[in-house]
Formats: C-alpha cells, sequence, structure tokens
C-alpha cells in the first residue's frame, strides 16, 4: 500500500486554509494596530501573543471534543466548516473595521501629504516622542515645520539613482503620525473595541478547528504512511502561505507608503481562498469512508488489533506514557531553540551581522520546503525517532557555528547555515506529530493532536520573552547559543523516546503489497 497522495492533497486543503489566513493576520494586524491605532509596540506584541495564549488550552480542548464529535460528516468536518466560515465572515468584518478607523484618522492618514504632515505638526510639535530605536526627540527641535511637511516617504540614493524610504520619515514622521493616531483613539475608542472584540472572534473560530483539522490526516492514514502523509500536509501549507506572500507582493502591503492603506479588497481576497479552500474540501473529502478504510487496512496489516465500531480504548502503558512525556519535552525545547532565531534574527542580522536577512530566511524556508518530502520517506525507512535525532544535530550544528559568526563573517557561509538548518527543521517537523499520535488509540487522536499544540505554543509563547531578556542583559550574541542549548537538550529528551515509530511487522506488510490503494 503506497500513499494515497490525491486523497492527502485534499485532505490538505483544511491545513492550506489554515496557513492562508496565519500568513495575512501576522503580516497585517501588527500594522494596523500600531499605524491606525497608535499601539505602542508592547501593546501590539502582547495582542499578538493572544493566538498563542488561546492556543495552549484551546487546542487541545477542541482537539479532544472533536474526538468525540459524531456525525453524518465525520468527527473533523463540522469543526473545519463552522471555524472557517466563522473565521472568513469576521475577517472580512475586521476590513470594515479598519476602514471606519481610517476614516477617523482621515486627516493624517495620506502619505507625503503637506496637508497630513502641517497637522501631525501641529500637535505634535513640542511632544516628547521616541524613534523606533527608543531615542527621545522634540519634533520642534528637529525641524521646523517646512523642513517637517517637506519630508517625502521616498527619496532618491544619490549612488545608485534607485528610490528608498527616507530615514528621517521612518523615525520622525512614523513615531508622530502614530502618535496623533493613538490621541485620537482615545478619544473615540470604539473602533478599537470592535476591532479587538472581532479579533478574539476570528482567534477563537480558528483555534476552534485547527487540532480537528491536523487530526484528520492520522484519521484517514495508518500509522507507517503518516510521515510520508505529514510532509504532504506541510507542503499544503507552505503553499498557502506562499499564496498569501505573492497577494501581499501584488497588494504592496509591506510598502512604506502604503502604511495607513485600506484592507478591505485584500481581506475579502484572504476570505475568499479561504472559502474556496473549503469548499474543495467539502466537495472532496470523504471523512467517514476514508477514515473507516484506514481502519479496516490497520487491522488487515495488523496495526491495530480492535476495529474502531468495537468501542475499544487503549490506554498507554507507562513506558508509552514516559515517552510521551518525553517527545513533548523535546518538541518544546526545539521550540524554544528555532522560534528564539526565527523571532530575533532579524535583529541580530542588522545589530550584529550587518547583513541582510531576508534572503537568509528565504533559504532557510526553501530548503525546508525541499526537504519535507524527502524527510518522511527517509523515516519510512530507518524510523521517526533516527531521523529526528539527525535533523536535531543539524539545527544543533547549525546554531553552533552561527554562534561564532560575525559581520567580518562571509555571507554564503550564513545561507549555508541556515539551508543545514531549514532541512533539520524540515526532519523534525515532518515526523515528530507522527511519533506522538502513534502512540494514542485512533478515538483519542484529536487530543493528541492537542498536546503537541500544546507543547509547541507554550515555547513560542516563553521563547521569545526568554531569549529578548538575556539579549538585553547579557548581550545580542547570546541569541545563537542560547539556540543551541535548547537544540541539544531535544536531542537529549528525544534519546530517551522509546515509542512512536511505526511497527516494523506493519512496515513490512505495507512495503510487500506495494500498490497504490
Amino acid at each position: 500500500m503506497k500513499l494515497n497522495y490525491k486523497r492527502t492533497i485534499l485532505v490538505g486543503f483544511a491545513f492550506f486554509l489554515i496557513s492562508a489566513f496565519w500568513q495575512a493576520y501576522d503580516a497585517t494586524i501588527p500594522v494596523i494596530l500600531t499605524n491606525k491605532f497608535g499601539m505602542s509596540q508592547t501593546w501590539s506584541g502582547i495582542i499578538m501573543a493572544l493566538d498563542n495564549v488561546l492556543a495552549v488550552f484551546m487546542l487541545p480542548m477542541f482537539g479532544a471534543l472533536s474526538d468525540k464529535c459524531n456525525t453524518k460528516y465525520g468527527k473533523r468536518t463540522p469543526f473545519i466548516t463552522i471555524g472557517t466560515i466563522i473565521a472568513a465572515v469576521a475577517l472580512v468584518g475586521l476590513s470594515l473595521v479598519d476602514t471606519a478607523q481610517l476614516k477617523n484618522i482621515s486627516d493624517v492618514a495620506a502619505i507625503d501629504d503637506p496637508a497630513a504632515l502641517t497637522v501631525i505638526y501641529d500637535a505634535q510639535a513640542n511632544v516628547e516622542l521616541q524613534t523606533p530605536e527608543g531615542q527621545e526627540f522634540i519634533l520642534s527641535e528637529k525641524f521646523s515645520k517646512e523642513a517637517f511637511t517637506a519630508i517625502k516617504c521616498k527619496v532618491t540614493n544619490a549612488e545608485t539613482g534607485k528610490a528608498v524610504t527616507n530615514p528621517d520619515y521612518t523615525n520622525y514622521v512614523a513615531p508622530a503620525r502614530q502618535a496623533y493616531v493613538a490621541q485620537k483613539t482615545a478619544e473615540n475608542s470604539t473602533e478599537l473595541v470592535l476591532f479587538v472584540a472581532l479579533l478574539l472572534v476570528v482567534l477563537i473560530s480558528m483555534a476552534t478547528f485547527r487540532s480537528p483539522a491536523v487530526a484528520l490526516m492520522p484519521d484517514v492514514t495508518v500509522k507507517p504512511l503518516r510521515s510520508k502523509a505529514n510532509a504532504v500536509i506541510n507542503l499544503m501549507g507552505t503553499a498557502g502561505g506562499i499564496i498569501v506572500l505573492v497577494l501581499g507582493m501584488v497588494f504592496a502591503t509591506s510598502a512604506v507608503q502604503n502604511a495607513m492603506m485600506s484592507y478591505t479588497v485584500y481581506y475579502g481576497v484572504i476570505a475568499g481562498i479561504m472559502i474556496g479552500a473549503l469548499a474543495i474540501f467539502l466537495l472532496t473529502v470523504r471523512e467517514k469512508k476514508w477514515s473507516q478504510q484506514m481502519y479496516d487496512d490497520s487491522i488487515k496489516y495488523g496495526i491495530e488489533e480492535e476495529a474502531k465500531d468495537t468501542g475499544a480504548k487503549r490506554g498507554l502503558t507507562s513506558a508509552e506514557k514516559k515517552s510521551l512525556i518525553f517527545i513533548l519535552l523535546s518538541i518544546a525545547l526545539w521550540y524554544f531553540g528555532y522560534n528564539a532565531v526565527t523571532s530575533k534574527y532579524s535583529v541580530y542580522a542588522t545589530n550584529i551581522l550587518a547583513k541582510d536577512y531576508n534572503t537568509t530566511m528565504l533559504l532557510a524556508q526553501a530548503a525546508a520546503i525541499v526537504a519535507y518530502l524527502p524527510a518522511g520517506m527517509v523515516a519510512s525507512k530507518i524510523g521517526r525517532k533516527k531521523t529526528i535525532m539527525g535533523g536535531v544535530v543539524m539545527l544543533t550544528s547549525a546554531f553552533t557555528v552561527a554562534a561564532f559568526m560575525r559581520s567580518s563573517s562571509p555571507t554564503w557561509l550564513m545561507n549555508v547555515i541556515f539551508v543545514l538548518a531549514g532541512i533539520g527543521w524540515a526532519t523534525i517537523n515532518v515526523n515528530s506529530f507522527p511519533m506522538v499520535v502513534e502512540m494514542c488509540s485512533g478515538s483519542d487522536i484529536g487530543k493528541y493532536t492537542g498536546y503537541y499544540y500544546t507543547a509547541s505554543m507554550a515555547a513560542q509563547i516563553a521563547t521569545p520573552v526568554l531569549s529578548g531578556f538575556l539579549m538585553d542583559h547579557i548581550a545580542e550574541t547570546v541569541l545563537f547559543p542560547y539556540a543551541a542549548v535548547f537544540a541539544g537538550l531535544a536531542f537529549v529528551t528525544m534519546a530517551c523516546v522509546k515509542h512512536g515509530d511505526a511497527k516494523p511487522d506493519a512496515k513490512k506488510e505495507l512495503a510487500a503489497l506495494d500498490v497504490d490503494d
């Protein structure tokens, strides 16, 4: 029996729409909060952390609830359907509130408009402000009104002849506008309250179906093939993120001159992509039928001992519980290391390496994409644990070497290091989730999916704070040693995992059959 790639791709549309949403959300919501509501980076960061905080307890809860759900459409499909529709509608609602707030600040919303800059200057000329770097200044001490209102968002670089962002605009106009917008928002906070309320609706609705959506893959895939299937699911998620990245380029959402743009059309397109992916999912996926086929095959090839309709529910042995604890601890540890780098590398590259970080991060993502399918195939040959530990070695090695890199180091070497890290991360990511759900019975897949996300999300909440604290109080160069230590600890805990690989006998049976289903 070979993996049914077509079926896995169709199931992956649920993860596709999830990834598309988060790509758009993470790219635009912080900009809206700071530019249009005048929030500080601290408060914006707190709101942006809400999804991880909610995920810690909501993902296991809704994963377990979906395990107990029994409808004619299956266990997971109702959660995916309802959650997606509510999230898409609320996303459109966010865009309407965003537009309403733009009207409230229309007197300063036009970029490069002298009249708008005059309003900002008159309101903030004698107010103490801060540059993005935290340096305090008073506008009237830096510029006359005429000089300030003449600042343009883009200027021409004398050497290259290309248009670049004016540093005076970034350092003085943007903070002055943000301070003015914060005052306007404080005077009339209706739109802010509505925006945050809708944001909570969006986050809760997304949290209700993430675990069910991810749990669907093991629901319809026999255990020995789940690493390969998870590679396909990850590729589907990546495809969703890439499509939204391309849309961001089309709408120029990251352009400085569009810092005050309306997101109505953009969010409408994102919502349309989510609903379109859901439509494909609903028209093609037959959850109950495919799930039953998976269980029948599992019984046939000796992978499971009881059919699911017997109501049997196998508990974990003490050894399996120990393995589960160690693998969840491993997940948390490598997320501590990896997420610290991804969340802080832009600052590190700028301040320590004096290098462009975009290309390096892009290469890491590209390497991960290329490695997804091979990582699943390697695991099917040598086992998931060995494959993951190989990935952890790659990740630890990459972070250790990166710790010695400085501005004088060759750029190509840092790019190679991040390619290695990307391959290592893909190798880990593809196989860790199947190891967690390998140990549970079919009736608990949603709950164990929630356990997986609890471990990863808890780490993603804590590590930016902890790594940032150490970078502030020791030195910014602590970032990569920090990441290497946590990745190394993950190797130790993974060595203690004794369960979670597919049964060797089942692998032989499946390999012997070796036909498409």
